[in-house]
């Protein structure tokens, strides 16, 4: 097997991982090994928090949802299952956009969940 000296290639791999880790703080953005490692690890949790965001968003839709139901006269769960029943294809975000935006067309869309619950429901 020929022999690799691997010369540019190792500059740029290594010039490449330590411009990632531009300002970390003392060692971690200048020598290569606790570069390397910082670098990882701030790639786990760059991952992680990608995952998170989408729950913590999903919380906060729900949130509002369910406090301007409330202020209708229905509670978050009872809204979506005559949402579901009423055939109204509305996701969350969207939701609650109108709940914090447009409160009139958020009550239109409320009372019509509500008309579709069975009337055991409504009591």
């Amino acid at each position: 097997m020929p022999r690799v000296k691997r010369g540019t290639v190792r500059r740029a791999k290594r010039k490449k991982l330590l411009s990632r880790a531009k300002g970390y703080y003392q060692t971690k953005s200048k020598l290569y090994r606790a570069a390397k490692e910082a670098v990882d690890t701030a790639g786990k949790y760059a991952f992680v928090g990608r995952k998170r965001k989408k729950r913590d968003y999903r919380k906060l839709w729900i949130v509002r949802i369910n406090a301007a139901a409330r202020e209708n006269g229905i509670t978050y769960s009872q809204l979506m299952r005559g949402l579901k029943a009423a055939d109204i294809n509305i996701d969350r975000k969207m939701l609650a956009d109108l709940a914090a935006t447009q409160s009139a067309a958020f009550a239109k869309v409320a009372a019509q969940a509500k008309a579709a619950l069975p009337p055991q429901a409504n009591a």
